[in-house]
């Protein structure tokens, strides 16, 4: 396998998931991309929009417009910090609510993905997806 595939299989598998979790949280109104935020949020209970757009690895203006649609849906709440200009994302009762619903359709898009591999593949594959990230997180 040539080194440069590995990132484009990567994303391809990125798609995969994208694709058929789109489809299981769609009667819910949710996108994936949504999702990541309300599993952050959940297990944070608290965040800012700079620490979410970090941990995402996506540009502030696209945060920003999904935080918007999410809180337009009921789903999250934006307070201002100290400082005008922070804002601290909750979820809301709601979302709260909804968690085990969404947790069970996402969960049911992996265990799809799992089926056949060992644990001591998915031992190896976290490894290996670990060392990856922190290589491109030093830069």
């Amino acid at each position: 396998m040539k080194i440069n595939s590995y990132g484009h299989r990567v994303n391809q598998l990125a798609r995969y998931f994208n694709k058929k979790g789109n489809e299981k949280i769609s009667p819910l109104g949710l996108y994936t991309s949504q999702c990541g935020i309300i599993v952050y949020l959940y297990e944070k209970k608290e965040c800012t929009q700079v620490e979410l757009s970090k941990y995402l690895c996506v540009e502030a203006p696209t945060i920003t417009r999904t935080l918007t649609r999410l809180e337009q849906m009921g789903w999250v709440i934006r307070e201002e910090g100290k400082d005008r200009r922070e804002k601290h994302i909750k979820l809301t009762e709601k979302a709260y609510d909804m968690f085990p619903k969404l947790n069970e359709m996402t969960d049911s898009v992996e265990l799809d993905a799992l089926k056949g591999i060992t644990e001591e593949e998915l031992d190896n594959f976290n490894s290996t997806l670990d060392k990856m990230m922190k290589n491109l997180e030093r830069g």
